[in-house]
């Protein structure tokens, strides 16, 4: 039996041994100061190498505003694979968004496989996102030698 190891030549342990955080806070700027929040702009939250099983989940820190705002984390060409589609408003702080439904206390994610280095993505809809805060987590784990996720 071999042991997957990381760049590093250490062990990897566990069905997901490694974690990226990403924070974003919302403005409604539309970009100014490189929070991509405005409609429809995507913004890259983890860059990923090769391919990875990875599980990603949200902590809203401060409520989200935004008159009609969706917001979605997926990849490019399937933008709510990994968080579904929820209306901007919804996220209230100290909700864990894993799906449309976000509330105190969630089950961890599904896990899902992403092939050579598809990045993942957060997508504002319908109407700027004009406040609040998300830490995302992405619990990660290579599933080729030089695959890797970055918080980007």
């Amino acid at each position: 039996m071999s042991i997957q190891r990381d760049d590093n030549f250490t062990p990897i342990q566990g069905l997901f041994s490694m974690l990226e955080k990403k924070s974003v806070t919302l403005t409604g700027d539309a970009n100014t100061n490189g929070d991509f929040d405005g409609t429809g702009n995507p913004q890259t939250l983890f860059t990923v190498t090769g391919d990875v099983a990875v599980a990603i989940f949200g902590m809203i820190n401060t409520n989200l505003a935004g008159v009609g705002a969706t917001i979605e984390v997926g990849i490019a060409g399937n933008t709510a694979v990994l968080i579904a589609q929820t209306t901007a408003t919804d996220l209230d702080d100290g909700h864990v968004w894993t799906d449309a439904t976000p509330a105190t206390a969630k089950t961890m994610p599904s896990v899902n496989i992403l092939n050579d280095g598809t990045d993942i993505i957060q997508t504002i809809g319908t109407a700027n996102a004009t406040a609040g805060q998300i830490d995302y987590y992405c619990f990660w784990r290579p599933l080729e030698a030089t695959a890797l996720v970055v918080s980007a």
